[in-house]
């Protein structure tokens, strides 16, 4: 099954085969079911053309998924870059945004380590 330019799991249940689109978790998979009226339990491949299309009507209508998820989120993150708010700069500079550590820790924002060779101690005059 097809939605949104996403290929569904076929083997998965529908509540999980969902969150494979961008822009729609557990909780919006779990109120999309239960208004198309199918069971969370019920495998993608299970659907008939009806539900899919059902499912497909909901998404299409209500959600803003995948490219439209993701532009207007690139568009939130320009916003706060330009207005130079912490956040913005945070994200300017690629470190944490939400007020973690960044002595240890931080490394999938700040990429692979680069070493600063040590500060060598000035030799003693006598």
């Amino acid at each position: 099954m097809r939605i949104a330019g996403v290929d569904l799991p076929r083997n998965k249940r529908a509540v999980i085969g969902l969150t494979y689109i961008y822009g729609i978790g557990r909780t919006s998979a779990s109120k999309i079911l239960a208004k198309a009226g199918i069971s969370e339990d019920k495998k993608i491949a299970e659907f008939t053309d009806d539900e899919a299309n059902a499912v497909r009507q909901i998404i299409t209508g209500e959600y803003k998924v995948e490219g439209q998820a993701r532009s207007e989120q690139q568009l939130a993150i320009k916003r706060l870059m330009d207005i130079g708010c912490y956040r913005g700069l945070r994200h300017r500079r690629g470190l944490p945004v939400r007020g973690q550590r960044t002595r240890t820790n931080a490394r999938t924002r700040k990429g692979k380590r680069k070493t600063v060779a040590g500060k060598k101690k000035a030799a003693a005059k006598k």
